[in-house]
């Protein structure tokens, strides 16, 4: 299986577009396309596309997922009868259970020219309804291949100098079917706390589903980084809202999304680390010591990725979505205003920080951490009402976290190459090179965190209710 991220930009051609004036002419290339998914169209209203290209006899199957601003292209080559379940095992979020079928047929005549670390492609595509063509149209796509952002952009601006035009990035089914892909609603403006917390908690879903079948299939550390954070977003906005709700249904939902996020924590903490650690050990050199280390660590990170990928596939992880999709249980609340609850997070956070300095154990400047975290997100939850001053107190805040988070993630680091080094004793100089290192690191994030912490007082003095 092949897997790649696709950077790339579509564009509608005028009539006066003239592809071959832009690059070094490849070879043209006609292939057919049959899409498959459910009958309700769930793959395609997530922007994910599943399809068997047929090209000179020979086909592929590829299965491309939206990721942000990127998307994961997976390409399988095998025969016509099924989709692989290379391709269909990392959708189970969308199928649950669901048959997938034929629904669309194209065929795609397409020029290419190659021009500075790109591929600009034109590709003429006709769908079809069994033997007839009910629908044609052109598009143009620059793909990258090699370069970045700045390189894109820059062609972007040459081909529509030549006749192209900006549009929407819609993939060919969704012209051809005319299917939307499905997002955020366009809502008035919030009103109430009610409001904000059902919206916050829906947007938490939506981030859950759209980075789920990424984090199955790895290779980017991100995916799975966007699945651990809202599910802490998700468990920090219904401790928040908690005088709006049910208690019970919150109570339940905060337990089950503790769970979630204590199966996601080791997996994710491991990626953080293995990344570190890479990067730390080329620059200290002594690469047959380091290379054992970093393999030992990419031992344990499969290990949690394995145990993090059975409890996406437990029955107690779909229901979860469940229960987040459902609309929660208000209770009568009166007057409460989501400024006050932050305010009063904000409060229990300074108490616990009037007891700390730069002299503070670790393991209670981890705890102050996941404090301003708490009010950082009861912040953004009641942001309709902090209005500015709650964004600049949201941004002090990530600051604060940063800091604190640098503190924590080198003493994980140390603890580790401590209990490594036990193992490895003949790597002990590497090893004291190492916890050297951390030591300046944690010194540095001490020397650095009361300024910020100060910084986040003034802010909440700025948008206190």
């Amino acid at each position: 299986m092949r897997r790649s991220i696709e950077r790339e930009l579509k564009l509608v051609p005028s009539e006066s577009f003239r592809l071959a004036d832009l690059g070094e002419p490849l070879e043209p290339r006609v292939f057919q396309s049959t899409y498959h998914d459910t009958s309700d169209f769930q793959l395609a209203r997530h922007g994910i596309t599943l399809r068997l290209r047929m090209e000179d006899g020979t086909g592929l199957w590829q299965l491309k997922i939206p990721t942000g601003a990127k998307r994961i292209e997976l390409e399988v080559p095998g025969p016509p009868a099924i989709p692989p379940a290379e391709l269909t095992d990392p959708l189970v979020i969308h199928l649950r259970g669901r048959s997938l079928g034929k629904i669309a047929r194209l065929r795609t005549r397409r020029q290419t020219v190659r021009r500075d670390g790109a591929e600009i492609v034109e590709d003429a595509v006709s769908v079809f309804e069994g033997p007839r063509v009910v629908k044609r149209f052109r598009e143009v796509e620059i793909e990258l291949v090699d370069g970045d952002e700045r390189s894109l952009r820059r062609l972007e601006g040459e081909l529509r100098e030549a006749g192209a035009e900006r549009g929407e990035f819609i993939p060919k089914l969704h012209r051809a079917l005319d299917i939307a892909v499905d997002g955020a609603p366009e809502l008035e403006a919030v009103r109430t706390p009610s409001e904000a917390f059902r919206r916050a908690l829906a947007d938490q879903r939506r981030q859950l589903v759209a980075h789920d079948p990424g984090s199955r299939i790895g290779g980017d550390p991100e995916d799975l980084h966007q699945l651990r954070v809202a599910t802490r977003r998700s468990r920090a906005f219904v401790r928040a809202a908690k005088a709006l709700v049910e208690p019970k249904w919150a109570d339940a939902l905060r337990t089950e999304l503790g769970w979630l996020g204590s199966i996601l924590g080791p997996a994710r903490d491991a990626d953080v680390l293995l990344e570190y650690m890479t990067q730390a050990t080329v620059a200290l050199g002594d690469e047959g010591r380091a290379s054992e280390l970093v393999r030992a660590l990419e031992k344990e990170r499969d290990r949690a990725r394995r145990s993090a990928l059975a409890a996406l596939s437990r029955k107690r992880y779909f229901t979860l979505l469940d229960r987040l999709a459902e609309k929660p249980p208000l209770i009568d609340a009166g007057d409460v205003r989501l400024a006050d609850l932050w305010w009063h997070e904000f409060k229990r956070t300074r108490k616990a920080f009037e007891r700390l300095d730069k002299r503070s154990p670790d393991e209670e400047l981890h705890a102050g951490r996941i404090r301003v975290k708490r009010a950082r997100y009861a912040a953004e939850l009641g942001g309709h009402e902090l209005g500015t001053a709650g964004e600049r107190f949201v941004s002090a805040a990530k600051t604060l976290q940063d800091v604190l988070g640098e503190h924590q993630d080198s003493t994980v680091a140390s603890e580790w190459i401590e209990g490594w080094g036990e193992q490895n004793p003949e790597s002990r100089q590497l090893v004291q090179r190492l916890l050297e290192q951390e030591r300046k690191r944690r010194k540095s994030a001490r020397r650095a965190w009361p300024r910020k912490w100060e910084r986040l007082v003034r802010r909440a003095r700025e948008a206190k209710p």
